[in-house]
């Protein structure tokens, strides 16, 4: 039997749901509430106001940060370890894209929250440099070891603001996953020109597979 959601877990889902369709800002507690069927007294026992919200909800985004980029374990798990960890980057900026698209405002409203951001960067940097030198260790990539930490870099600012290049491009249209795709499928080809030859056929196929599911989306 499954298991029946609290009530606290029901306003996070509720919460990121009318986030993600109509932007956290103009959404307030009592839309939430309505939303859910109860009352904003209800909602305010389990949290004290909006920021509390998205305090919670980024605490659930660190977690799945931390779970799901992991360098391999072993050589044979590396380009398997790639394509999770692109399969992670789709689940985090289509489940969390409210927050993808308007990072710096709802950041600046919250110092605490700024803070917290800035630290769980700092670990995603740390993993996202593992899982590249787990590659070149497992001669799927080719890359200076200088190099490293700056392709990094790029892969991160590429997933932070993805969403964001498509607000500013088509800022009447919804995201959806095609788009989200598309920007894991532009994270992958970060990776491609560093591919070395025997992995080289297996990112191609990763880039078909990804492509598949991106469609034809246009990009203005």
């Amino acid at each position: 039997m499954e298991k029946k959601l609290r009530t606290k877990d029901k306003i996070l889902q509720a919460s990121i749901e009318l986030f993600n369709q109509v932007g956290e800002r103009q959404v307030t507690t009592n839309h939430i509430a309505a939303h859910l069927g109860i009352s904003p007294g209800n909602l305010y026992y389990h949290f004290r106001n909006k920021e509390d919200i998205v305090r919670q909800i980024f605490k659930e985004y660190a977690k799945l940060l931390e779970t799901k980029i992991k360098p391999p374990s072993d050589k044979a798990e590396a380009l398997d370890t790639l394509a999770n960890y692109l399969d992670a980057v789709f689940e985090l900026m289509w489940r969390f894209h409210f927050f993808y698209a308007n990072l710096p405002d709802i950041l600046s409203r919250d110092p605490a929250l700024q803070q917290d951001y800035q630290q769980v960067q700092q670990g995603v940097l740390m993993r996202v440099t593992a899982v590249l030198k787990a590659l070149k260790q497992s001669d799927i990539i080719d890359i200076d070891d200088e190099d490293i930490t700056d392709l990094a870099h790029s892969i991160k600012l590429l997933v932070t603001f993805w969403i964001s290049y498509l607000k500013t491009q088509a800022p009447d249209k919804d995201i959806d996953q095609a788009s989200v795709y598309k920007g894991v499928l532009k994270v992958l080809l970060l990776f491609k020109p560093y591919a070395t030859v025997q992995a080289k056929p297996r990112i191609t196929r990763l880039q078909q597979h990804y492509e598949a599911l991106a469609g034809d989306v246009q990009l203005l």
